[in-house]
């Protein structure tokens, strides 16, 4: 707390944002005065782990935490102390860990969960590296959530119609929001990398720097409260749905990931020649094997299985191949040292902590597994069979149904995720829909 009292001082920080991710991904806490941070310990009910998108709370509530709705204990991560760029007082922003009241790690935190994943690989002297590339799109203000979504005008005066991807020109329709956008990013030290256009009308693809997955994971928490502010300040709305729009294509958040000897700091997927070995193809055979029980955390709203179609630039099933960007697990063209493997099936949507989890996850048991892929795929791989689960409710069954996943998350944290995740399906289905009043009000 030493080294927190002395960046808040230095920085003549009055409030701080105590925060924490909660199981969408999203930000939780409280503020609190600068003066009281550094003497006071900080708290919040454990329930705010198990709440749902909408607010509400599982009917297993009573089952999952103390029924009394008793306070968890928050210790701050020094490493993660930001400044709040876009805020008129000195404010900062502390990601902060959950424990329990004896000490533990909580174990409904999703930050625990990836830690959890990662002292899998610190045990087996091996270091994870990940670059995520995060897709967002810009829209238009839109306050009643009947109107369909539209694309924002840009410095011209006119939306987007047409798809640019790559396009500068595009990019240059929203240069004052690029800009603000960076400048704050820098401002809190995001290691964010390319901007390019993607193919959707004002939809947008940033790239990090590779490195450390709990680093990345508390970035990428981070950057997406960013784009939402400077979005806010240009008068749009920026939005990680992973399927805003239905003509649109879906939204990703596409990992790379490699890992290293945490000795000799060499990739542990080549062999000293260079090669490929089998370490690699039992991480890609991993990745094969468990995607189908972790495709909830990739794909965790309702909404998100409708990214999953064969015309949307989505992967629909597990073929994997050499840098082949129809198939779901690619491998991109790149120097032994760098020879890493990326997993297009998360939706931005996620919560990084829990994709990068899982797809970590899968990869250990692969190469703990000794699990061989299926031969890479040379053609189109999205004209293949679609394999994976293509609504919430089925994918939460595979979950739950996969022993393997339980014992690294933790049969807890898998029962509450699933009873947050069947509250929410539940919710959504209630509702009736235009398509049905138009199709079957009068039709069947």
């Amino acid at each position: 707390m030493q080294a927190i009292s002395e960046w808040l001082e230095k920085h003549r920080i009055t409030e701080v944002e105590c925060l924490i991710p909660d199981m969408t991904g999203n930000a939780r806490g409280k503020f609190i005065p600068a003066d009281k941070f550094v003497k006071e310990d900080s708290r919040l009910p454990e329930s705010i782990l198990i709440q749902t998108v909408t607010g509400e709370y599982t009917d297993q509530h009573d089952e999952l935490v103390s029924p009394l709705d008793s306070d968890m204990f928050l210790v701050p991560d020094p490493r993660t102390m930001r400044k709040v760029p876009w805020a008129e007082d000195p404010t900062a922003q502390i990601i902060h860990d959950c424990h329990t009241r004896d000490g533990s790690p909580h174990p409904l935190s999703t930050r625990n969960i990836l830690k959890r994943v990662l002292k899998l690989y610190d045990d087996e002297g091996w270091q994870p590296v990940v670059a995520p590339e995060v897709e967002f799109y810009l829209v238009k203000q839109n306050i009643d959530p009947n109107n369909v979504l539209q694309p924002p005008k840009g410095r011209s005066g006119r939306p987007e119609i047409a798809r640019q991807s790559y396009s500068i020109d595009a990019l240059n329709e929203f240069e004052p929001f690029i800009e603000d956008m960076y400048t704050f990013c820098e401002a809190q030290d995001l290691d964010v990398d390319t901007l390019i256009h993607e193919s959707g009308a004002a939809q947008m693809e940033i790239n990090f720097l590779h490195g450390d997955p709990l680093s990345l994971a508390d970035q990428v928490f981070t950057f997406k409260r960013t784009v939402r502010e400077t979005a806010f300040r240009h008068g749009i709305y920026a939005t990680f749905m992973a399927k805003p729009m239905e003509v649109e294509p879906g939204s990703a958040m596409h990992i790379h990931q490699s890992i290293v000897d945490k000795k000799t700091g060499k990739n542990i997927f080549v062999d000293e020649n260079g090669e490929e070995n089998e370490r690699f193809l039992h991480y890609i055979g991993g990745l094969q094997k468990y995607t189908p029980s972790t495709i909830s955390f990739y794909a965790p709203n309702v909404n998100s299985y409708r990214r999953f179609a064969k015309d949307m630039s989505a992967p629909v099933n597990l073929e994997w191949g050499y840098d082949n960007r129809t198939a779901g697990i690619r491998v991109p063209d790149s120097s032994p040292q760098a020879k890493r493997v990326e997993n297009r099936f998360p939706g931005v949507d996620a919560n990084p902590y829990l994709a990068f989890a899982a797809t970590l996850g899968c990869g250990y048991l692969g190469m703990k597994q000794g699990i061989k892929p299926s031969a890479a795929n040379t053609g189109d791989a999205a004209t293949g069979e679609i394999d994976i689960a293509r609504n919430l409710e089925h994918a939460l069954s595979l979950l739950k149904g996969c022993p393997e996943l339980n014992d690294i998350f933790g049969e807890l944290f898998i029962r509450a995720y699933t009873a947050v995740k069947e509250e929410e399906f539940e919710a959504f289905n209630r509702v009736i829909s235009s398509w049905e009043r138009e199709y079957l009000l009068l039709n069947v």
